[in-house]
């Protein structure tokens, strides 16, 4: 089986795939302060709930956007699994160009993403990942990564009204009854549901008129369930759209999951 892992800086995905299906997926917390052991114990302990064994990983892939933790997951599979992950960067053959003015200033989870919406919807695309940081990422219909746009999460987003004000409270991000709130927490989240959904149209809006095309928009990541129904322009959600990615470019490069 092929061991997916995408570090990213809030939350560390990690998937189990039997050729091309996805048999398992867990969703960690990230700690940078945390070692391989540490992390070993958590994705063992996963395995063993789901009653796989070790042994039953052949080959491993890896995206991070968190440079410390890098390191601890290649380690982490070369310990306890067996394999050297293939880690994705700028120099990993993924089937797109990038067009970006320096190809290493992007997110390993960018081009990933980018790879399999251009796989899937073999035409224009644009990929809106609800991380830690709300990110665009535009792939051409010839498979061109020509780059994006970067806004700050909804998580961070709530937190910066918290700490940067003196009485709003933190607040479960959930969609509200009302664009107009009668309290202070639906007030807010008012504007950080329905705020970001308008970010998201006005955002892919643009990009479809910048290019002249029609691309298809999926959205992925931890809270493109809650943003995604109250947008016009994103038409699928897939949550594990980063892993399929990631299996994908594993696949190119010759290797195969047993």
């Amino acid at each position: 089986m092929l061991l997916a892992m995408d570090v990213g800086n809030t939350n560390i995905a990690i998937g189990l795939y039997d050729g091309d299906r996805l048999r398992h997926q867990w969703r960690l917390a990230t700690h940078k302060e945390r070692t391989p052991d540490e992390y070993a114990i958590t994705v063992l302990q996963c395995f063993a709930l789901e009653g796989v064994a070790p042994s039953a990983v052949s080959a491993a892939v890896l995206a991070s956007v968190v440079p410390p933790l890098t390191p601890t997951f290649v380690d982490l599979c070369r310990v306890r699994f067996g394999t050297a992950p293939l880690v994705v960067g700028p120099d990993t053959d993924t089937g797109i160009t990038i067009r970006y003015e320096n190809p290493s200033d992007v997110g390993a989870d960018r081009i990933v993403n980018a790879v399999a919406a251009h796989t899937r919807f073999k035409r224009a695309a644009i990929v809106v990942d609800f991380g830690t940081a709300t990110t665009f990422d535009y792939v051409t219909a010839n498979g061109e990564y020509l780059g994006g746009a970067i806004a700050p999460g909804i998580g961070i987003a709530a937190e910066a009204l918290v700490q940067r004000t003196s009485r709003l409270p933190r607040i479960e991000i959930t969609r509200p009854p009302s664009v107009i709130g009668r309290t202070t927490n639906v007030a807010m989240q008012a504007g950080l549901v329905f705020g970001y959904a308008g970010l998201v149209d006005e955002i892919v809006t643009r990009m479809a008129r910048e290019t002249g095309s029609d691309p298809a928009v999926v959205a992925t990541g931890g809270l493109a369930g809650l943003i995604a129904p109250e947008t016009r322009t994103i038409k699928e959600i897939d949550e594990f759209l980063t892993l399929d990615g990631l299996r994908l470019i594993h696949a190119r490069q010759g290797h195969r999951a047993a």
